[in-house]
């Protein structure tokens, strides 16, 4: 095959437990790093990759997206290329799936929505097999409690009170979709889907959430914490092993 130019959308997933976030860091390995060391050993071409979402350091991925441009000469089939590139990755991150996209696809400005899932271990004490996976909270949590007040969150919001420090996004302004909190045996899983979300957000809001079930917050309060923009008056950050990014929605 000839020189070409190829855009491809990879579907990803990965254990975030041994790297330090998606993004490309100095201070360890990257998801996002561990994938180029694949694709150099895998392609004899030049390329390029975008991800869609910044997962931060300790959070999975079953629906990562990145967009991979390649320029160059004898690509491997796109049907071979996840048997392929997988064959050399490490055993905790895997592509799902590639497809070719049009020239001007872009895997963060053509996102229509995201899904993300945060679980809980609700549970006297804490599973091992559950420590990376999930954040551990004895306290017995009220679920009726806590879906009264995941209501409070779905529509459009100045979600600044849900923000962490350190972020510099123009506008705090985001919409939410869904939010639903469901508990099966000792696991409580808050799925949410937004048109996108604040640095940290769904940390915070599951802390604030997982408040609400100790009944530190009450449910009727969440539009009042939401009104205030008040970093201070929502919940603690959770841990980012409880978070999955789920799934990434295109037009």
């Amino acid at each position: 095959m000839g020189y070409l130019v190829m855009g491809i959308l990879l579907t990803i997933a990965y254990d975030g437990t041994n790297y330090c976030g998606w993004q490309m860091q100095k201070n360890g390995l990257s998801v996002h790093g561990a994938l180029e060391i694949a694709l150099q050993k895998i392609f004899n071409c030049n390329f390029s990759m975008l991800g869609a979402s910044r997962t931060d350091a300790g959070v999975h991925a079953l629906g990562q997206q990145a967009h991979l441009m390649l320029e160059g000469t004898n690509p491997i089939p796109l049907d071979k290329l996840p048997l392929a590139v997988n064959s050399v990755l490490p055993p905790d991150i895997r592509i799902m799936a590639a497809k070719q996209v049009s020239d001007s696809f872009h895997p963060i400005n053509d996102a229509k929505s995201k899904t993300y899932s945060y679980r809980i271990y609700n549970d006297r004490y804490q599973n091992p097999l559950m420590r990376q996976y999930s954040a551990f909270v004895p306290t017995t949590l009220d679920m009726e409690k806590m879906a009264q007040a995941a209501g409070f969150f779905i529509g459009e919001h100045d979600f600044a009170a849900f923000c962490a420090s350190g972020s510099s996004v123009k506008s705090t302004i985001r919409t939410i979709y869904n939010l639903n909190v469901t508990k099966q045996n000792n696991i409580i899983e808050i799925t949410v889907n937004g048109n996108g979300f604040l640095y940290n957000m769904v940390r915070i809001i599951a802390g604030t959430l997982t408040d609400v079930g100790c009944g530190k917050i009450i449910p009727d309060e969440i539009p009042y914490i939401i009104a205030s923009a008040d970093r201070v008056r929502a919940g603690k950050t959770m841990p980012p092993q409880g978070l999955t990014l789920v799934k990434i929605f295109y037009l």
